[in-house]
């Protein structure tokens, strides 16, 4: 009984979470599900028990440290795609995020100890994300889908930028808009120019019915949805702060890694 349980809950685990790390068939409802609790989750406990006790604000600063853990780890699961680097769990959607979390982690705790922050951490960022970025580069086979990307990223920031001068709203959520604007150039490109398919359950059926453009007002309603939802439910500055920066980086991943698959040129 316990053998047919265990093959059951296998089965289970290898359906909706395994496998999709290794075909690339994408998300489900369920491990959406379960990896947005995990990154809830995983906010919390890292503004509670990480950032607080070492007294680093979430600020600008915070931001740039967190954009070069980005930039390395969607690079590095770009390079994973284009069979540059073996698969392995550990950097595969989501391992990739843990892992460098705990690569990063030891950095920031001793630049907090040292008084030196965000010194140690920059430095650290920078060599993880050039290092990733010159596999990228020494392996690159057309630039053209960059072009693409920089240019609908370009004009989409326009508009958002005009209503940010005119409409000020929290400085930090706009970082988060502008990475949503350049992840939304990158998936458009992709899905327009390039055949790839979208790996989310929910935009998936979106953009078959309306096509990938739709991407700008529907992911633009969720922005303006999330903003003012943190701002009625979430009264604490500083926690609110976190959450923009976890907005930030749900935007700023697939904006880094997909333009580096389209130019590793991998199938979509």
């Amino acid at each position: 009984m316990l053998e047919s349980l265990w093959n059951e809950l296998w089965g289970f685990i290898y359906k909706y979470f395994w496998e999709p790390m290794f075909t690339r068939s994408g998300y489900n409802p369920i491990n959406t599900l379960v990896y947005a609790f995990m990154l809830g989750f995983g906010a919390i406990y890292t503004y509670r028990y990480i950032l607080k006790p070492l007294k680093i604000k979430i600020d600008r600063t915070l931001f740039i440290a967190v954009t070069l853990m980005v930039v390395f780890g969607s690079t590095v699961r770009a390079l994973v795609d284009g069979g540059i680097l073996p698969q392995n769990p550990l950097i595969l959607t989501p391992g990739i995020f843990f892992t460098t979390f705990f690569i990063m982690l030891p950095a920031i705790v001793l630049d907090a100890k040292l008084k030196t922050y965000p010194k140690l951490t920059f430095g650290w960022g920078i060599i993880l994300a050039l290092w990733a970025n010159y596999l990228l580069v020494t392996h690159a086979k057309s630039w053209e889908p960059y072009e693409l990307t920089l240019l609908h990223t370009l004009v989409s920031w326009i508009p958002a930028l005009l209503i940010y001068k005119y409409r000020p709203f929290d400085r930090l959520y706009l970082y988060a808009v502008l990475a949503h604007l350049y992840d939304m150039g990158s998936t458009v490109v992709a899905i327009h120019f390039y055949g790839y398919r979208e790996v989310h359950w929910l935009e998936n059926i979106l953009v078959q019915h309306f096509g990938a453009y739709f991407y700008y007002p529907w992911i633009t309603f969720i922005l303006v949805v999330v903003y003012y939802g943190l701002q009625k439910l979430v009264p604490d500055e500083e926690e609110r702060r976190l959450w923009y920066l976890m907005v930030y980086v749900l935007g700023l991943g697939p904006a880094i890694r997909d333009p580096a698959q389209l130019v590793l040129q991998i199938g979509g």
